[in-house]
Order: structure tokens, then C-alpha cells, then sequence
């Protein structure tokens, strides 16, 4: 799959994301993300630094200074934009498909589920330092947000791929192969 592939009859070029990486915190979505986008040969854009570029400030100082209400808010707008505008490969902060209209967006796009384990989560976060919804004892936070996220991960997404115990560049060419698998059932259509 190459951009080539996503020109419209009409000569404009699609600027759907090709896809959309969402899970948990420690799922591996940005060292993945930049992967794939690498192997497709696109952009790769997180929606967190897409946010703190809106903000002026990173994501931990949002939180502080103004509060996870207004975090959510940018981070709406954000990925509302980042849908429309990014080509390539869309990194989502874990909480972004808390919100239903971002949910609402994401039905028509390519939703890939980076599903991680507990004991990998919270390995790959370690003491959650930069991370404010980790604030206190990691282990039972970073349970707290798989159970109540990965239902709405599950629902969202139309590939899913385990990522414990795997290298980032199984899972980048474990999504490349279901991508392509995805466009294909989409052309047969």
C-alpha cells in the first residue's frame, strides 16, 4: 500500500488517515505507529504532541494547569483535525475514545486495537513518570484504565493485534498484513 493507492477518480488525494492506532498507555501505539508509518512510507503523527503543539505546553502540564477537562477538549479538537488532515499513520492518546464524538469520527476509518497485557503495560510505563492519569500506585491504575477502555477499543476497532511479548516490528508488520488485508476486502466491495 503506498499513496499512489489512494488517489481519487477525480485526481484529489484521500486524507483519511491510513490508519489509526488506539489502546492503552504501554500498548506501544507511538514506537509502533512511527514503525508502520515508516514502512508505508507516510507521516506518522501522535495526538498528543498534536495537542501540546495547540497548547504551548506538554500533555503533564495541561493536566496540571488546567485540568483533564480541558486536556479532553484539545484532544477532541485535535483528532477531529487529525482525521481530516494527516495521511499517514494517527497515534491516539489512550483516553481519546472516551469521548463519543471522537468515537462518532472513527467509525469510517481504519481503527487498529494495539491490545496489551497488565504485566506489559505497566513494564512499558514503568513509574509512570509524564503520564498524570498514573499518579499513585501504577499497577492498579493501569488496570483501572484496561478494564474500563478496552471494551470501547474492541468495538472501535477493525484490526486488532496482541502486542505482549512482541518486538514493535512484529506488530508494525502484523498491522501492515492486516491493513492490506482490509483494503482488499474493501475493493472486493
Amino acid at each position: 500500500m503506498s499513496l499512489d493507492d489512494l488517489d481519487h477518480p477525480d485526481g484529489r488525494l484521500d486524507r483519511r488517515p491510513l490508519a489509526v492506532l488506539v489502546g492503552t498507555m504501554g500498548a506501544g501505539k507511538t514506537t509502533v505507529g512511527r514503525l508502520l508509518a515508516d514502512a508505508l512510507g507516510v507521516g506518522f503523527l501522535d495526538s498528543d504532541h498534536a495537542v501540546e503543539a495547540r497548547a504551548g505546553k506538554p500533555v503533564q502540564e495541561i493536566f496540571v494547569d488546567d485540568g483533564e477537562t480541558a486536556f479532553r477538549a484539545l484532544e477532541r479538537e485535535a483528532v477531529a483535525a487529525a482525521l481530516v488532515e494527516h495521511d499517514g499513520v494517527l497515534a491516539l492518546g489512550g483516553g481519546a475514545v472516551l469521548d463519543e464524538a471522537t468515537r462518532a469520527l472513527l467509525e469510517d476509518h481504519a481503527v487498529v486495537f494495539l491490545r496489551v497485557g497488565l504485566a506489559d503495560a505497566v513494564k512499558r510505563v514503568g513509574l509512570g513518570a509524564g503520564r498524570p492519569l498514573l499518579l499513585g500506585n501504577v499497577r492498579a491504575r493501569v488496570k483501572m484504565l484496561l478494564d474500563e477502555r478496552t471494551p470501547i477499543y474492541e468495538a472501535l476497532a477493525r484490526i486488532a493485534v496482541d502486542t505482549d511479548g512482541r518486538s514493535p516490528q512484529e506488530v508494525a508488520s502484523e498491522i501492515a498484513a492486516g491493513l492490506d488485508r482490509l483494503d482488499r476486502r474493501t475493493e472486493n466491495r
